[in-house]
């Protein structure tokens, strides 16, 4: 293995050089019974990081506009209780929050298909210590949505 080959594994992750080394992972979704594309596919990550996007600038200005003057507080303070409070009602009881219905996304359980607020509690709460969400399993879940028993899906 030269070096350019040695940087280009390196590069495109362990799941690249695991399928260049003969295992068959499958694509994302599979080992859950999901679609490889279309409505019911694992969301991708740059839809979700949209998503999250658009809610944070969403609560940023309600924080912003009508609570406080200053931006400081308004992103410190506010706006992540916002986007707290945000997540918990919409996810809740619709399965997405407006980014994510932007996006094309919505948040379902795995074993039921629709997603019970104690659930959405937990999934919230890990989201936002934001290490279960940066460790992702070979499906693409977080693992906030693991110990949830939630999927993030294309709608």
């Amino acid at each position: 293995m030269d070096n350019r080959q040695a940087l280009g594994s390196w590069l495109s992750g362990p799941r690249a050089a695991l399928e260049e080394a003969g295992a068959d992972l499958g694509y994302r979704g599979e080992r859950l019974g999901l679609p490889q594309e279309g409505p019911g596919s694992i969301a991708r990550p740059g839809r979700r990081l949209g998503a999250l996007a658009v809610d944070w600038g969403l609560c940023l200005l309600i924080a912003y506009g009508l609570i406080t003057d200053s931006y400081n507080r308004a992103a410190q303070v506010w706006a992540p209780l916002i986007l707290f409070v945000l997540i918990l009602l919409t996810v809740g009881t619709l399965g997405f929050t407006p980014g994510k219905r932007i996006f094309g996304l919505r948040v379902v359980a795995l074993d039921t298909g629709r997603v019970n607020p104690l659930r959405v509690l937990l999934r919230t709460v890990l989201l936002f210590l934001a290490l279960p969400a940066l460790i992702w399993d070979r499906d693409g879940r977080g693992l906030h949505d693991r110990l949830a028993r939630t999927v993030e899906v294309r709608s």
